[in-house]
């Protein structure tokens, strides 16, 4: 004899269960679309040598895939930060704008709608890494830790490259 309410609490459990199964789908999110930049052969160079010193996490996001494909883009996280370089200078960017400062890198920030938008302001490439605005204000520079090490190893400042070695 089964419980009442057996077969319709089992066939339910099971309709539950089967719902979550197919939103889980093979657990990898949708990708993220992105603009490629198109910068000079140059500064294309430096984003490469950038994207291979990339970090695997971001502020604890995992990787997450970016559509179409580019060694100028990468994203990681749903929704995502996403990273391009070889952008070029944000408007608004002049001598005397605020900048902040994450780990020794100076970023300008711009915010629109949907994100809190930030541009390297003195390396030969510029890098532009957007953080969703569902991210709170005071925690929308944490990605640019994870990020500044690997920026400031791959991009020279301009005023080192101009200096030259």
């Amino acid at each position: 004899m089964t419980p009442t309410g057996g077969p319709a609490l089992l066939v339910g459990a099971g309709l539950l269960a089967g719902a979550v199964l197919a939103g889980c789908g093979d657990g990898s999110p949708s990708a993220t679309e992105v603009s490629p930049p198109t910068p000079a052969a140059r500064t294309a160079s430096f984003c490469e040598r950038l994207a291979r010193a990339l970090p695997t996490r971001v502020d604890g996001r995992r990787p997450t895939k970016v559509t179409p494909s580019s060694p100028l883009t990468a994203g990681w996280g749903a929704p995502a930060v996403v990273l391009r370089c070889g952008v070029p200078p944000p408007r608004g960017l002049t001598r005397n704008s605020r900048l902040v400062e994450v780990d020794g890198l100076s970023w300008f920030l711009r915010e629109t709608d949907d994100a809190f938008v930030f541009t390297t302001a003195d390396r030969v490439a510029n890098v532009e890494v957007r953080v969703p605005s569902s991210v709170p204000r005071e925690e929308a520079t944490a990605p640019l830790v994870d990020l500044a090490r690997p920026v400031l190893e791959s991009l020279p400042s301009r005023a080192e490259f101009s200096e030259g070695p």
